[in-house]
């Protein structure tokens, strides 16, 4: 027993160095613990976690704006501070949680949503205030929407002469930058597009529910629907299933898109049931924690493609990929060398190769 004991410190010594300890994080989930999405993003981030040798906690608000503010002034204010604040601008909690930091000696990272350019001009320079606040990492959700909403167009057989092509689209909640960005770029692909009318856009909240009582109102206003645009994966089911009550077949009468490569979503593009899906972005919590792990060991967080990232990992995902990341999913061994990926000893040239060829080595 003493043997293993005693390799466990050498090996923990030999990784960390005399006397070091692991940094600890502590990420606020601002999902439900049930929902696929976030599950699946905390599971890549434990993933990243395990490789990195990084002290990983996770809690949910169970999408409760005050809840995630309660974890952070427990977090921040309380006696067991973590090293590491990683956490989502959604519904607009960052400025309060940057608030709470003042003085906390804990730094903070934020990832998905980061602060929007009206909370950047009420707050100053964040920079100046807070500079415990380390940088952002964000996918690009803009270009996101509009790529879905040009898919499902091409896909789409051309209007005939004087038709338009119909069109329905279910955001997110409102006070979510990551919402906001999708419809922009939905409404960018539109005004290339006259042929295509929206006839509504809708506040679906991420979910099923909602947008299914919302769909079933909408298929019977709209009967000549053939395009229905959704901003996650949970919204584009509610509306399916609402079209197939109607009589519809999801694939032939209309296409549906969606965001998110949850296994159902996957298994959806392979059954030809969903025509566009885009995803990647699942990932950022775990890419997030390899820049930490990197500032940890003394790579400044501005170097290697600057404080405030946005990354390209909203892709569209084509049939192929999908099989393969059911598989990664059934094993939950994304066969990534995290380690592999940090920017010590690198070139200034080296950036991170945060993207979804990385997971689809």
């Amino acid at each position: 027993m003493f043997k293993f004991l005693y390799g466990v410190v050498l090996t923990v010594c030999a990784v960390y160095g005399p006397g070091a300890q692991a940094e600890s994080v502590l990420f606020l989930n601002p999902g439900n613990s049930s929902e696929v999405f976030w599950v699946s993003y905390t599971r890549f981030m434990e993933a990243a976690a395990r490789d990195l040798g990084i002290d990983l906690e996770v809690q949910y608000s169970e999408r409760v704006a005050e809840t995630t503010i309660k974890q952070a002034r427990d977090a921040l204010l309380g006696p067991r501070r973590p090293d590491y604040l990683v956490f989502v601008n959604e519904q607009y909690v960052a400025p309060e949680i940057l608030r709470l930091s003042r003085g906390s000696g804990v730094k903070l990272f934020i990832v998905n949503n980061s602060l929007t350019d009206d909370q950047l001009a009420l707050l100053g320079d964040p920079r100046e205030k807070y500079p415990e606040w380390l940088g952002s990492l964000v996918t690009n959700d803009e270009e996101g929407g509009y790529l879905m909403l040009k898919e499902l167009i091409r896909l789409h057989p051309a209007a005939a002469p004087g038709q338009k092509l119909e069109l329905l689209a279910f955001s997110g909640l409102k006070i979510t930058p990551a919402a906001q960005l999708r419809e922009k770029g939905m409404r960018r692909a539109l005004r290339e597009h006259p042929e295509v009318v929206l006839h509504q856009l809708v506040s679906g909240a991420w979910s099923r529910e909602r947008a299914y009582e919302q769909a079933t109102l909408l298929f019977k206003r709209y009967p000549n629907v053939s395009l229905i645009w959704s901003a996650n994966d949970e919204m584009a089911f509610g509306a399916m299933q609402a079209y197939e009550e109607s009589g519809g077949i999801p694939g032939e009468g209309a296409l549906f898109s969606a965001v998110n490569t949850s296994p159902v979503a996957l298994q959806a593009l392979l059954d030809r049931r969903l025509s566009v899906l885009l995803g990647g972005h699942f990932s950022l919590g775990g890419w997030a924690l390899v820049q930490l792990h990197d500032y940890e060991q003394g790579v400044p967080v501005d170097q290697y493609g600057g404080r405030d990232r946005q990354i390209p990992l909203l892709q569209l995902i084509d049939r192929a990929q999908a099989r393969r990341m059911l598989v990664q999913q059934d094993t939950q061994d994304y066969g990534v060398n995290f380690r592999s990926l940090s920017a010590r000893h690198r070139p200034l040239s080296y950036r991170y190769p945060f993207s979804l060829q990385t997971l689809m080595h």
